[in-house]
């Protein structure tokens, strides 16, 4: 296994990255699509097509997106691991990457919750929260990949 992992270390980097920005493209819309159902009449039309779309963007986009994400970055971490040793996931830039990781991973959860509550009709949040909170999966990913990319500054 740790032959195949360094032999195609640029692949599963590649589909890491593409998994990411799947993942980040659906954790910025979806915010925005709560914008605005959270004006939409609960039980119109307008609403159980937000819903739909809410569903559908967490199930065949976000969520796979996420597990894919997790994998390869696993596999990278296990493959960086072989190669330069394991004293880097102790480094500054490993520990403010999985900092923004964690946050991610917690505002996934919280998007998840936010739309049943949308599905059962028991949103509390306003246009306005969402609108301010929209950005905050960019700002986290502006943590990880400067992280990354400054990563051997602290070497």
């Amino acid at each position: 296994m740790t032959d195949w992992l360094i032999a195609n270390f640029n692949l599963i980097r590649g589909l890491h990255i593409i998994s990411v920005i799947a993942w980040m493209a659906g954790m910025l819309y979806l915010p925005r699509l709560y914008v605005y159902h959270s004006k939409a009449t609960t039980g119109s039309e307008l609403d159980e097509t937000f819903k739909v779309m809410e569903l559908k963007l967490l199930r065949m986009i976000i969520n796979p997106a996420m597990i894919a994400a997790f994998l390869f970055g696993l596999l990278l971490i296990m493959a960086d691991g072989q190669i330069r040793g394991w004293d880097f996931l102790a480094k500054p830039w490993m520990l403010a990457k999985l900092a923004g990781i964690t946050f991610l991973s917690g505002w996934h959860g919280f998007l998840s919750a936010s739309r049943k509550k949308f599905a059962n009709g028991t949103n509390t949040r306003s246009e306005r929260f969402w609108r301010a909170t929209n950005e905050l999966p960019f700002v986290a990913a502006m943590v990880i990949v400067l992280s990354v990319t400054t990563k051997y500054l602290d070497s």
